[in-house]
């Protein structure tokens, strides 16, 4: 018969509340695959600090990064796509939407602001790959096409920040209808001699490329974008030959003309004033030097 009995009591664990969190806190570049801290890539203008690969930004984050202050007047906020065709594949386009919404906060894909870039008015629309892959449907173009009737009416310069698949399928040929809406409606802006930069982020393709992305009067991208109108693949199986390396990257497309400038995130405010002050987009006189 055992003299003693060592009772096994349970290992103590520290309260819940004083446990260290660190689930979501680390990352990993998508390029380099080093484990990021997230605060400091946030710190960093989600460009990881050790290879400089440029991540996917919102649209929130990217026109508070680009105005003063990240204070911006929001215009037509509230518009929805009004499902004109009542698409469905494994989900209906509606459901889509209010999944897209849940996770933006936005209605659709692009998000427009009026404020001061460097102290001077300007213009803004920034896309939301976020929301369906920042496709173009109706209410993209409607938003872009306001955005530019409001810059001829108050003759405030425009800048628009891509992030795009391109057409949206689900709206079909109203999507494709877009194109030339918003294509127009930059004509109709070029009569007032104010600039428009365009602004190709990673990825810019589809529609979206062969519209309104590429027809600033100064096109300049991020570091590495991937920008075309079909993707490599598509390409490849189409001609039935392999793609030089690199092609459809904004360093490619700027060695081949299609591109004015490749300018990195944490410069791209101080670039856009300097270059909207150059190209005389707060001229009273209204003429571009």
């Amino acid at each position: 018969m055992a003299w003693f009995r060592k009772e096994k009591k349970p290992l103590e664990t520290a309260p819940q509340d004083k446990r260290v969190q660190t689930e979501g806190l680390w990352t990993k570049c998508e390029s380099c695959k080093r484990i990021l801290w997230k605060k400091d890539l946030e710190q960093n203008l989600l460009c990881c600090p050790k290879c400089n690969h440029h991540f996917k930004m919102s649209s929130e984050a990217r026109l508070a990064m680009l105005f003063d202050d990240g204070k911006y007047a929001e215009h037509d906020a509230g518009m929805t796509s009004p499902d004109p065709l009542e698409f469905a594949d494994r989900k209906s386009y509606r459901d889509r939407l209010k999944a897209a919404e849940i996770v933006t906060g936005m209605k659709d894909a692009v998000r427009v602001g009026e404020g001061n870039l460097d102290g001077k008015p300007v213009i803004a629309c920034a896309m939301e790959f976020r929301f369906i892959g920042g496709s173009m449907g109706a209410v993209v173009g409607e938003k872009i096409t306001r955005a530019i009737d409001l810059c001829i009416e108050k003759k405030l310069p425009l800048v628009i920040v891509s992030c795009s698949g391109g057409a949206r399928m689900m709206e079909g040929t109203i999507s494709l209808m877009q194109l030339a809406k918003i294509s127009a409606a930059l004509a109709r802006f070029d009569e007032v001699k104010k600039p428009y930069i365009s602004v190709l982020t990673n990825p810019t393709t589809g529609g979206t490329t062969a519209s309104f992305a590429m027809l600033g009067d100064l096109n300049i991208a991020e570091p590495g974008a991937l920008i075309g109108f079909a993707g490599p693949r598509v390409i490849e199986q189409t001609i039935r030959q392999k793609l030089p390396e690199g092609f459809q990257t904004a360093e490619f497309l700027l060695e081949h003309g299609m591109l004015d400038a490749i300018v990195p995130r944490a410069e791209l405010k101080t670039y856009l004033a300097k270059t909207l002050d150059f190209m005389g987009a707060w001229n009273s006189s209204d003429s571009r030097k």
